[in-house]
């Protein structure tokens, strides 16, 4: 497994994305206490569900060094995470506050903190890789849960599935073959929140459906 942690994590000062190096490089002078690099996943390979977000946040994962960590994406996702036995501890938003995944992996789509938290196409393909042999390498896994649309498409692309063939909506089930499901949710984000696009109950509703397939 040392040789698959290998190839799915980025280098710390990794090149592939010019402008998201660059970003890095003026965050890390802006805050050099932070943790500003590409950020790992959280979780063990033999987990049974993957959850793929965006990308980190700046002053979330990107300052933390752990997926959905220190910003209020986390508040919900990690809440959710222990109310539902799929986590253990208290959440306390940052990387070393104790927190312990049951079954779960944590990832994003992109793991070097965008602009505006916009990657571009061109970037999100090119981080695929990594999702791709992150997936690969978990031969328990039995669900994906893609928060928002570009995780979605990004997992869809992983997995050498037509994105046009799966439609993304949220609750939505798809079925990936060889007992792999994938299912959509809106991102938890602080907009999707406060709009009333995502709620409490709605993202709950997602993880009730998750449990039935694990």
């Amino acid at each position: 497994m040392v040789g698959w942690a290998m190839i799915l994590l980025p280098e710390k000062n990794c090149s592939l994305c010019p402008r998201l190096q660059k970003f890095r490089d003026d965050n890390r002078n802006a805050f050099p206490d932070k943790f500003n690099s590409p950020v790992p996943p959280f979780g063990d390979f033999d987990a049974r569900l993957l959850v793929v977000g965006l990308a980190p946040g700046l002053r979330g994962a990107n300052f933390s060094g752990r997926p959905f960590t220190g910003d209020y994406a986390g508040d919900l996702l990690y809440a959710t995470l222990l109310k539902f036995g799929l986590a253990e501890g208290v959440y306390g938003a940052r990387a070393d506050d104790g927190l312990t995944l049951n079954g779960v992996r944590i990832s994003n789509a992109v793991r070097c903190v965008p602009p505006e938290n916009k990657p571009t196409g061109l970037e999100i393909n090119t981080c695929l890789r990594f999702l791709s042999d992150e997936i690969a390498a978990m031969t328990d896994l039995k669900v994906i849960l893609s928060l928002g649309l570009i995780s979605h498409n990004a997992v869809l692309k992983a997995l050498g599935q037509k994105v046009s063939g799966f439609k993304f909506a949220h609750g939505a089930v798809h079925d990936m073959g060889n007992g792999l499901t994938l299912i959509d949710s809106y991102h938890c984000s602080r907009y999707n929140t406060n709009t009333g696009r995502l709620t409490t109950a709605m993202f709950e509703d997602v993880f009730r459906t998750i449990s039935s397939k694990l």
